[in-house]
């Protein structure tokens, strides 16, 4: 995991309070839609505010936000492919700059009733009459067989994306972790919650000197030590 990522899950928290993804793990994906999988940040607007997973406000500009639904959205922060980085400086910080670059990319309408096209729906018809530049609903495409999901995946990875999201498209909204939508990547890779902050020694006395981590899927502890900088 990016060390990035590990200090702004800090900041925006690590409770589940959205639907969440698993991994794939050989299930019949026929009939299922896929979607390319946004190397983010995951966030929820509720009809008021725009939140975290964990329910905390994030500081997106009022203009940005100007003319969003009434209605609960649920998707990813994102502007380009390779910009994590800058996401997530933009998201963390308390002033408007690179906002005007930062797209609402929806997979959901949690509230909603009916399939994940029909939810999708709701949003937009909302859209047809209230333009709106940074809110895009992602494209999902149906898949007949396992086969066209895998090939999906390598028209991604091999245009610089991350890798692709799998969904039964009939199955409700649910807050968690889902066996209904699930992560189909190249590479595994897993999640972490923060449990400790050890201070440095000698010459970074007083600095944060590691991360003290917990696999949020095996349990397993382990330490991050390096790739701080004295910032």
């Amino acid at each position: 995991m990016k060390f990035l990522a590990l200090l702004l899950a800090l900041f925006l928290g690590l409770k589940a309070e959205v639907m969440l993804l698993k991994e794939y793990n050989d299930e019949n994906l026929s009939g299922w839609y896929a979607s390319e999988k946004y190397d983010g940040i995951r966030a929820i607007w509720d009809g008021k505010n725009l939140k975290s997973r964990n329910d905390k406000i994030i500081n997106a500009p009022k203009w940005w936000l100007k003319d969003f639904p009434s209605f609960a959205i649920d998707g990813e922060l994102w502007s380009e492919r390779g910009e994590f980085e800058f996401i997530s400086s933009v998201v963390s910080s308390f002033d408007d700059k690179g906002w005007e670059n930062i797209k609402f990319m929806i997979f959901d309408v949690p509230n909603a009733s009916g399939n994940l096209l029909e939810r999708l729906d709701i949003l937009r018809e909302f859209l047809k009459q209230n333009p709106n530049k940074f809110i895009k609903i992602i494209e999902q495409k149906k898949l007949n067989s396992n086969e066209d999901a895998f090939a999906f995946l390598d028209d991604i990875t091999n245009g610089g994306g991350e890798g692709v999201v799998v969904r039964n498209a009939n199955a409700p909204y649910k807050k968690g972790r889902s066996g209904e939508i699930l992560k189909l990547k190249k590479f595994k890779d897993s999640e972490c919650k923060v449990v400790k902050l050890q201070s440095g020694k000698g010459k970074f006395k007083g600095l944060l000197g590691s991360l003290i981590c917990v696999d949020i899927f095996s349990n397993v502890e382990f330490k991050i030590g390096s790739g701080f900088s004295d910032e």
